[in-house]
């Protein structure tokens, strides 16, 4: 209990969750084979494994996904370090860009000849590859490339990662063939990126309706243990899309797109990783 001193009353503290965990709760991903990505500064990836706790062979972490009435199922999580911070990166650090929402209208109007890829290894890369010293580089520039060319691969950069992840995924967890991706956090705002990340998996995305699923989701299960919010099975109702982004580019550009980006990861990579 929070002391009384503090509010005036005894305040219960009936539930507990880390940042992630609490969105893939927010995003009532209860069910095995669910995958949650939360694009905030960074990008963490979260898929339910139900009741296996599997030894990721593709550089992943091992997690309990959360615990309710005693039982745990847990998550196999991947971390991207720079997914919404490659749009602060545009608008503070090389300034083409004056508000973050400015972004979609850039990538949308770039020249879609100017073939551009961006590794934002600001601070090194996380999974699945995980090396700390990899740094930053925007391959394929040209004397014709311009803010909207940088900016549509930086949004793309975005995807890419994701499309890692949920490679990665595929390979511990033989049976997510195919997925629905549940996205959330600031950057899910950004209609032409989920549409990319959707083109590039290739796989649904969907966006609910309350994007703050972290704070949803610790606050469901606080109140759901003193019964003022509904159980698990009724949470779960209530989760609301407000849109689905589908794949609609075409097998032969997404597989020439994700090859480039492998090689500008690999040219980017410190030297012996």
């Amino acid at each position: 209990l929070i002391c009384k001193s503090f509010f005036g009353a005894e305040i219960p503290i009936s539930g507990v969750a880390g940042d992630q965990h609490a969105a893939t709760i927010g995003q009532a991903c209860f069910d095995p084979g669910m995958v949650k990505s939360t694009y905030g500064t960074g990008c963490f990836a979260m898929l339910n494994t139900g009741k296996s706790c599997l030894r990721s062979n593709n550089r992943l972490l091992s997690t309990v996904a959360y615990k309710l009435d005693g039982e745990i199922t847990y998550a196999l999580e991947g971390s991207i370090f720079v997914a919404g911070a490659v749009v602060q990166w545009l608008r503070d650090g090389i300034k083409v860009i004056n508000e973050a929402k400015d972004s979609d209208a850039l990538a949308l109007d770039s020249d879609p000849n100017q073939r551009l890829f961006f590794v934002p290894a600001f601070t090194g890369l996380g999974a699945p590859y995980w090396d700390a010293e990899a740094r930053g580089a925007i391959f394929g520039l040209t004397r014709n490339s311009g803010r909207g060319d940088i900016t549509r691969a930086a949004l793309e950069s975005v995807a890419y990662q994701t499309r890692d992840l949920i490679e990665a995924m595929k390979v511990d967890w033989p049976e997510l063939k195919k997925t629905v991706l549940r996205v959330d956090g600031g950057l899910s705002a950004s209609n032409w990126t989920m549409q990319f990340i959707a083109d590039i998996l290739p796989s649904s995305v969907d966006r609910p309706r309350v994007l703050e699923t972290t704070a949803l989701g610790v606050a469901w299960l606080s109140g759901m243990y003193i019964d003022f919010y509904p159980s698990k099975a009724e949470f779960k109702k209530y989760w609301s899309r407000e849109v689905r982004f589908e794949p609609n580019l075409a097998e032969k550009a997404r597989n020439s797109l994700y090859k480039g980006w492998k090689d500008a990861v690999r040219r980017t990579l410190s030297p012996g990783h």
